[in-house]
């Protein structure tokens, strides 16, 4: 049997509070680690395995590159996005296909209605449908495919397990994170997504947000160059107003979430935060992971302050803000 995170492993990392009363808590694990790559505080247990889902995106974008796949600027940070389908981050992903001689037919994530509200309703007053490139993941996808052509590899069942992408993939993986891959799931995109430590992510993002561009390793030149895409083109990684985004505009770091609760945060110093909440809840991990790298030294508390007056962590009674979702007291 895996050892997963358990409750007993768990640590309060967040409540909601309403007219005073804390109503709800989310516990989980954090790690932190300095500039230098050193582990200052863990919460709960982070070496327990877990499935980092969206947040790992990022190793799966720098093995896509690292296989052959040419991207830049909007195009590569939306290969490490999830974002929320508007027309514009569907045009980058249809500007990756077609630079591969690819079409939406060959994406093999499923067909969504774009998550963004007046995107959505766009669509349904044009009598559209839901399709692939609108999915969250499709820029994932997207970049896949575009290794494949790269490499000569073959672009149908590019998301099985046994597939050289996805072999590629598990072994830039094992190669960031220290670790061999225990256990290989299915994500909510079809594609398949490893368990993992919170460790072990911490010291994949670490070491990719501290990559130079000017490094004699291939794959630290594509990691640097992935991090300034994304930093450069925040709009890509989620989408305007949504957290991931806000917190690389206000804050200045490169930020991933992933669902069931997952976070990685890399302040511009190189520290570094990786978050599970273990009921899967998404709402607290930006702010979680905001505070401690503010706890760290690594961004100023105003500034942490700032972004948690820009995410939705209000609770509403009557329709006026009676509490909020905060960092638990021992954050």
């Amino acid at each position: 049997m895996l050892e997963t995170l358990t409750v007993a492993d768990a640590v309060e990392l967040a409540v909601v509070e309403r007219s005073g009363f804390v109503e709800s808590r989310h516990a989980g694990a954090a790690i932190v680690m300095s500039p230098d790559g050193e582990v200052v505080r863990k919460l709960g247990d982070p070496d327990s395995l877990f499935l980092p889902r969206s947040s790992l995106k990022p190793l799966q974008a720098i093995a896509c590159i690292t296989a052959g796949a040419e991207l830049a600027g909007e195009q590569l940070a939306l290969a490490t996005a999830s974002h929320v389908g508007t027309e514009r981050h569907a045009n980058v992903v249809r500007e990756i296909l077609t630079g591969g001689g690819l079409t939406e037919d060959h994406l093999a994530c499923p067909p969504a209605w774009p998550s963004d509200s007046a995107s959505r309703d766009e669509l349904v007053r044009e009598h559209g449908q839901p399709s692939r490139i609108r999915m969250t993941c499709s820029g994932k996808h997207a970049a896949m495919l575009r290794a494949c052509v790269a490499t000569g590899w073959r672009t149908d069942g590019y998301l099985d397990q046994l597939h050289p992408m996805q072999a590629h993939i598990r072994e830039v993986v094992e190669r960031l994170t220290g670790e061999k891959i225990a256990h290989t799931s299915v994500d909510g995109c079809g594609a398949p997504v490893h368990a993992i430590t919170l460790t072990g992510l911490a010291r994949a993002m670490h070491r990719i947000g501290t990559a130079s561009e000017r490094s004699p390793f291939a794959l630290h030149r594509v990691a640097g160059t992935l991090v300034r895409a994304v930093k450069e083109n925040p709009w890509t990684i989620e989408g305007p107003g949504k957290p991931d985004t806000v917190a690389i505009e206000k804050l200045g770091v490169f930020a991933k979430g992933g669902a069931e609760g997952v976070m990685v945060m890399i302040a511009p110093s190189g520290a570094t935060v990786a978050l599970k909440m273990l009921d899967g809840a998404a709402r607290a991990s930006t702010i979680v992971a905001a505070t401690l790298l503010a706890r760290a030294g690594a961004v100023s508390d105003a500034d942490a302050a700032s972004l948690a007056e820009a995410l939705p962590l209000a609770v509403l009674g009557g329709g006026s803000d009676v509490g909020m979702i905060r960092p638990g007291a021992g954050i």
